[in-house]
């Protein structure tokens, strides 16, 4: 809607006047009083002129309002898209954690029941039993824990979007792209929707000074009117044709309130302007060692997980056989799960840090 005003304003510039014209009609008349029959008609149009300059400065006005209202929409865009990727990667990282609970409490059961089937087999004390028993209740309060907090993160990205995104096939969750590596820097460009609705902005500014400047006083008008009249009844009636032009004098003071209102607006938004930039440069280079630094720590946690996954099938092994000890077991159980959740945990990361590198770009979701 502000977008359609500006363009009923601009489309407005086009008329040859400054305001629409305006009709004058009278008459006199000697009627009241002496009656001689003394008549007189009058009608006229007032045309309101433009000022020298007015009519371009009001188009430019006009467009950079267009122009704002454009970049004002791509800003609040990419301010809504903080939000939601901010919701999206939360509800990821519970959505994780969900599924590390549940592969714990699988292999918790799994263990419980080889306990209890050699406990009763005489090979296990009952002390085996109830370490077994705990670390099941541990990992069924760990994955109702987690199941909370994914019902939450699921409630507040479908407060903002109106929908639960879609997974993969693999039931993974689809991640953006990463920008290309030699991509110039957008955030130091016009094309970053931030820094673009405080460059309109300025101008807008600048141009609403510019326009406030030249009406300095109202506008002139040009009068153009027909009159028919009489002196007396029996006279023969008389035309004439008036043109006139009304200047009405200017005064300093009269739009000195809007030119320093719109010199400060402008000088706001360049202020802002040059901070953004500054600011959007060190968020994008901070946003692109985030990324290195997570595709480092995914290298080093699926190393980790890997171990551990080797680590677990040995001990496995040698607690049936009954080589080790039920303590020793359930640590590599629970190194096993910690190391399965971090790398997880660290893919959600590299995925979310390029999710900000984007959003400090400028790029909205795919």
């Amino acid at each position: 809607m502000r977008r359609a005003a500006a363009l009923a304003r601009r489309v407005s510039v086009d008329r040859w006047s400054a305001e629409p014209p305006a009709l004058e009609v009278s008459g006199k008349t000697d009627q009241l009083h002496r009656n001689d029959g003394s008549r007189e008609y009058e009608i006229g149009l007032a045309v309101p002129l433009w000022l020298p300059g007015e009519r371009a400065s009001t188009a430019a006005l006009a467009d950079a309002e267009v122009r704002a209202s454009t970049s004002r929409t791509l800003a609040a865009q990419l301010r809504t898209a903080a939000g939601v990727r901010a919701a999206y990667w939360d509800w990821q990282r519970a959505r994780v954690d969900v599924l590390v609970a549940r592969e714990r409490l699988a292999s918790a059961r799994e263990l419980a029941v080889d306990v209890s089937k050699r406990v009763r087999a005489g090979d296990l004390a009952r002390a085996d039993q109830h370490q077994a028993d705990g670390a099941l209740a541990t990992a069924e309060a760990s994955l109702a824990e987690a199941s909370g907090a994914l019902a939450g993160a699921e409630q507040q990205l479908r407060a903002l979007t109106g929908m639960t995104p879609a997974l993969a096939a693999e039931g993974l969750s689809v991640a953006e792209a990463e920008p290309a590596p030699a991509a110039p820097p957008v955030a130091l460009g016009a094309g970053h929707p931030a820094i673009a609705e405080l460059r309109d902005r300025a101008e807008l500014a600048q141009r609403s000074m510019t326009l406030a400047g030249i009406q300095g006083r109202a506008n002139p008008e040009l009068n153009l009117a027909t009159t028919r009249e009489r002196g007396a009844s029996g006279e023969s009636w008389q035309q004439t044709v008036t043109i006139g032009v009304r200047i009405p004098f200017g005064s300093d003071s009269r739009n000195r309130a809007r030119v320093a209102s719109a010199s400060a607006e402008a000088i706001e938004a360049e202020t802002q302007l040059r901070l953004e930039r500054e600011r959007l440069t060190a968020e994008v280079d901070t946003a692109r060692v985030r990324v290195e630094s997570a595709r480092t720590l995914v290298a080093s946690a699926e190393q980790r997980a890997q171990l551990a996954r080797e680590s677990r099938g040995f001990f496995q092994k040698a607690f049936r056989l009954g080589e080790t000890d039920l303590p020793t077991r359930l640590r590599i159980e629970l190194e096993a799960t910690e190391a399965e959740r971090q790398v997880a945990r660290t893919r959600i990361e590299l995925a979310a840090a390029v999710s900000a590198l984007r959003q400090a770009m400028g790029l909205l979701p795919e």
